[in-house]
């Protein structure tokens, strides 16, 4: 799994050959995270993170998946957290879903015969929708939490989707503006350790970005109906970021035999992140669907 990396380093000044990383299509460093169970792993679990965020930001739902004898695996996507690439300004949304299938094939030759679930969060939602669609054979059931599958109105308003298409063409890195961190979570401390997170990105949503979202968007409603994995959606009807009419679609179009929605009245975009009480019935919830699933094939 680890590259030969000579005098490469994090964007942070880290030495790659010190960490685990894999070098995707394009030669740039991926870094990695990998959490094993105390015994042995009765199936993995690759978590991908959204957008401006990094794969650390998920030790909780870590931490559940591992006592329940999983192994955890999760990378940086190129530009953001400890992986090489600009940060933040993405030009091709396939380069997200490539990367993720080239760690997922990694995974699969370190371990065969295991199955592969995802835990994909927001933007991350998006690309497993593709990785879904491209290899439904390879991913035994996904945990959807908040996934991008249509956008806020309010923060993607016609007259702001309208421009970020016309200066894609002639100001690619213009602002759009900023994120605002308190519409992550309504759990205060849960804010301020997002905005205390210096992997986090705390810039500007760059017009490029902005673009190439907006066409990944579009272009996932002809791959809806042709999703037939698995799934545990989880959305809060409160979400500003991700509109949970999204998940509502999803779950109406994907052709699944075995899928579940369930939403959480007033909760914002990080459900994992939220108050208590809803943290604690989300994570009751995966687990029984995980275990349920899971019981199936050993049994």
């Amino acid at each position: 799994m680890l590259e030969e990396s000579g005098d490469r380093v994090t964007p942070q000044g880290l030495l790659y050959k010190d960490l685990s990383h894999f070098v995707n299509a394009d030669g740039n460093y991926i870094f990695c995270r990998y959490w094993e169970p105390p015994g042995p792993p009765r199936a993995l679990v690759m978590i991908i993170h959204g957008a401006g965020e990094h794969s650390g930001r998920y030790a909780e739902v870590v931490s559940m998946l591992t006592k329940q004898s999983l192994f955890v695996f999760s990378h940086d996507h190129i530009g953001h957290g400890q992986s090489e690439g600009k940060r933040m300004i993405g030009s091709d949304f396939r380069i997200y879903v490539r990367d993720c299938l080239q760690h997922l094939d990694l995974m699969k030759d370190r371990h065969p015969g295991l199955q592969i679930f995802l835990f994909a969060h927001s933007m991350g939602g998006l690309v497993a929708i593709y990785i879904l669609h491209e290899r439904p054979e390879d991913i035994a059931g996904v945990v959807f939490v908040s996934p991008l599958v249509i956008l806020n109105p309010e923060a993607a308003t016609p007259m702001k989707v309208f421009l970020a298409r016309v200066l894609d063409y002639f100001l690619p890195n213009v602002s759009l503006g900023y994120m605002d961190p308190h519409s992550l979570s309504r759990n205060a401390k849960e804010v301020q350790d997002y905005i205390d997170d210096p992997l986090n990105y705390h810039g500007p949503v760059r017009v490029r970005f902005a673009a190439m979202l907006l066409n990944a968007v579009t272009s996932v409603e002809k791959v809806l109906p042709t999703i037939t994995s698995r799934m545990l959606l989880l959305h809060g009807d409160a979400d500003k970021l991700c509109d949970v009419s999204g998940s509502y679609h999803f779950y109406k179009t994907a052709a699944s035999s075995d899928k579940t929605l369930k939403v959480f009245e007033g909760s914002f975009h990080q459900l994992h992140k939220e108050l208590t009480e809803v943290t604690e019935e989300m994570f009751e919830l995966i687990e029984k669907w995980l275990s349920d699933r899971l019981s199936l094939v050993e049994t």
